[in-house]
């Protein structure tokens, strides 16, 4: 199905999600739509305020908002549906867009698999009706599936279309692109040489594949890394954890700009307990609007009493 055709079929004038590769036709076609334009589409910190943000939308305007988001996300979403949206309490209708990772029979990697098996669940125990987009499903399936969700949306509930793996296309390019000097490999390249055998705790994506890889090119071990392959924004709470409890040791955290957002009410607990063995690197590309991975920005900037990446960035 056409991402354009999705949209068409919804008939929402506003959007607001966390962008996820498994969506990147949606989020293509958002970006290339209207951008990021605060009266159509907004990129939020964390799928729980996408969802509160939405709310304020429909209190605003009286109209149904879309929230966008991976399957991963559902956990940030459950407070604000089940104690907000819910139709025992405010009884705000939303239409969610959920991108299926780990879903059953389909190989994906190890931290997505049990999110993919209670995906589907986890809507229902939200009260969430939900409608599955494959690659075989028509425009016509899902504009029956829509018309059934507006009688829902009417009297106040939420609901969902989850999107299976290649069901979507765009055929614009959109470019997302800046004029940054390093790579974030290169970034990291030089935190493995400064860290020696200290212990690094790494940010959800493509951040800790690459210090995976680092490693296995420099013929190092890997037994000095803790590699946050899930649980997106709370790298940093993980390194704090190991740092508070091994004082003499210095831990680095490598953190993207979209990940320390994500829950970044750890930098107030960072900050309250002030390890001075704590290194925490964000890797920033200056945007929240990248598709995939946290931590796939290009730049550099430090935070922790030591200073210790001299040298790498400022």
């Amino acid at each position: 199905m056409k991402a354009e055709q999705l949209a068409k079929i919804l008939g929402a004038d506003f959007y607001t999600g966390v962008p996820d590769s498994q969506l990147r036709a949606l989020c293509d076609y958002l970006m290339d739509t209207y951008g990021v334009d605060a009266k159509h589409h907004v990129i939020a910190a964390n799928e729980g305020n996408c969802a509160a943000l939405a709310a304020g939308y429909h209190l605003a305007t009286g109209k149904v908002p879309v929230v966008y988001l991976q399957n991963s996300g559902e956990g940030n979403i459950i407070n604000p549906v089940a104690s907000l949206l819910n139709d025992k309490v405010y009884a705000i209708p939303m239409i969610f867009i959920v991108g299926w990772r780990g879903e059953p029979g389909i190989h994906d990697e190890p931290q997505h698999i049990y999110q993919g098996e209670v995906t589907l669940k986890l809507l229902e125990d939200m009260d969430i009706r939900y409608f599955v987009i494959g690659k075989e499903t028509t425009d016509e399936e899902a504009a029956s599936a829509m018309e059934e969700f507006r009688r829902l949306l009417a009297v106040g509930k939420d609901v969902a279309f989850v999107i299976r793996k290649g069901a979507l296309s765009y055929e614009n390019t959109v470019t997302y692109q800046n004029e940054n000097a390093m790579t974030r490999e290169e970034i990291i390249q030089h935190i493995v040489k400064a860290s020696g055998d200290d212990p690094i705790i790494s940010t959800t994506g493509k951040a800790s594949r690459e210090l995976f890889e680092i490693r296995e090119a420099n013929g190092q071990e890997h037994k000095y890394d803790f590699l946050t392959v899930g649980s997106m924004g709370h790298s940093s709470s993980i390194a704090l954890g190991v740092a508070l409890h091994k004082p003499d040791t210095r831990v680095w955290c490598i953190d993207g700009d979209g990940a320390l957002l994500m829950h970044m009410g750890a930098m107030a607990v960072i900050g309250a307990n002030a390890p001075e063995n704590l290194i925490h690197v964000v890797i920033n590309n200056g945007a929240r609007t990248g598709l995939g991975c946290p931590g796939e920005g290009v730049w550099l900037s430090v935070c922790g009493p030591c200073g210790g990446c001299s040298g790498i960035g400022s």
